[in-house]
């Protein structure tokens, strides 16, 4: 393949990669807490060896997928009434939740109790308090109140405090599964002393999937082009050779 086919080939790899990050964004437009990505592509530059550039021409360039970028975008907050669902109302706050691969952070803020009476995420993963434990209910206790600094108490008083951080560059946290966001070993989290916690609701994906059907017909239809050229190229290349063949 020339150098021709090889930029088309670099173009149709970024499309895919667009077409699968917007089809991953609508499969989530009702997870809670869900940021819509958006992917970052790149132009890598290659001088074309043993030859000058042609007049008016201009060196190789070459489609490169460099990031994945979230949309900081807060959610729509909905009501829920369980007292155990919580919205975080600061746009760049994070619950903190145990997993068995260590410390994880999430924006979805809907939560239960496990029957070792610890407040869990749909995944079985134990929220965190300030402290770095798992918070947790004794048995019997029912009048739950989460306030706005993250305060948990029951009707035999406090139970702890809801840890809730933020990062100073939120955009380098590696997701994992839908809900889930991981720090890189060099980014420390800073806890938000009054993150402004709403009990009983739940913030929603900021997807919008009539923008999300949008992109991705635009990026099916460039595709399509794409692997057009991809063919026409083929059948200039075997056009070619057949003449040279003749020639001969």
């Amino acid at each position: 393949m020339d150098s021709p086919g090889y930029i088309v080939l670099s173009r149709l790899v970024a499309q895919t990669r667009a077409t699968a990050v917007t089809a991953n964004n609508l499969a989530n437009a009702e997870t809670p807490g869900f940021r819509a990505a958006r992917p970052l592509f790149g132009t890598v530059l290659e001088r074309q060896r043993a030859t000058d550039v042609p007049q008016g021409g201009r060196d190789l360039a070459f489609a490169q997928d460099r990031a994945t970028w979230r949309d900081p975008t807060q959610g729509t907050l909905a009501t829920t009434g369980n007292p155990l669902d919580i919205a975080i109302a600061a746009p760049e706050g994070f619950f903190a939740v145990e997993t068995p691969r260590g410390e994880r952070f999430t924006r979805a803020g809907r939560f239960t109790l496990d029957g070792e009476g610890r407040i869990v995420d749909p995944d079985g993963n134990a929220l965190l308090g300030t402290e770095g434990r798992p918070l947790r209910l004794a048995p019997g206790e029912s009048r739950i109140e989460v306030l706005g600094d993250g305060t948990l108490r029951t009707e035999n008083g406090v139970n702890g405090q809801v840890r809730v951080v933020r990062f100073t560059d939120a955009q380098r946290l590696q997701a994992e599964g839908d809900r889930l966001l991981a720090a890189p070993q060099d980014m420390a989290p800073e806890r938000i002393e009054r993150p402004g916690l709403v009990q009983g609701a739940t913030e929603g994906s900021n997807v919008r999937p009539v923008l999300e059907i949008t992109r991705m017909t635009e990026e099916l239809r460039e595709f399509q082009y794409v692997a057009q050229m991809v063919e026409r190229e083929g059948e200039r290349l075997g056009t070619a050779v057949e003449r040279i063949l003749r020639k001969r």
